[in-house]
């Protein structure tokens, strides 16, 4: 089995930073795609990052700017960086990634990490 392993969550006022990291642990070949993404109250989980294997990144547009996801491959690791915090990005945050076992490939996610912003 695959374990997403989320940190770096807390409370932080508004204009603050954080550094989300996301270490996938367990029985697998490869790593494909990993993101992130969040979850606010009475809300749909939306998209904030995403980066391939490669590097290439993509973000919400909400975040872009302020945001930057970042992997290191060697340790299965995946960052969010979140400048300029606002209270609007108060969520739960996941990350998530594609594993590749065997000839397949699966999508796992972490158990979630908050995120508070205040005003």
């Amino acid at each position: 089995q695959v374990q997403l392993v989320e940190s770096g969550g807390g409370l932080v006022q508004a204009g603050g930073s954080l550094r989300l990291s996301c270490v996938a642990s367990g029985t697998m070949f490869s790593i494909n795609g990993m993101g992130w993404y969040r979850q606010a109250p009475g809300k749909q989980r939306e998209l904030v990052a995403t980066i391939t294997s490669g590097g290439s990144t993509n973000y919400a547009d909400s975040v872009k700017g302020r945001f930057t996801i970042s992997r290191d491959n060697a340790k299965n690791t995946v960052y969010l960086q979140m400048n300029s915090l606002k209270p609007e990005d108060t969520a739960v945050y996941y990350c998530n990634a594609e594993v590749v076992q065997g000839i397949l490939g699966y999508v796992y996610w972490g158990q979630g990490t908050q995120v508070t912003v205040s005003s």
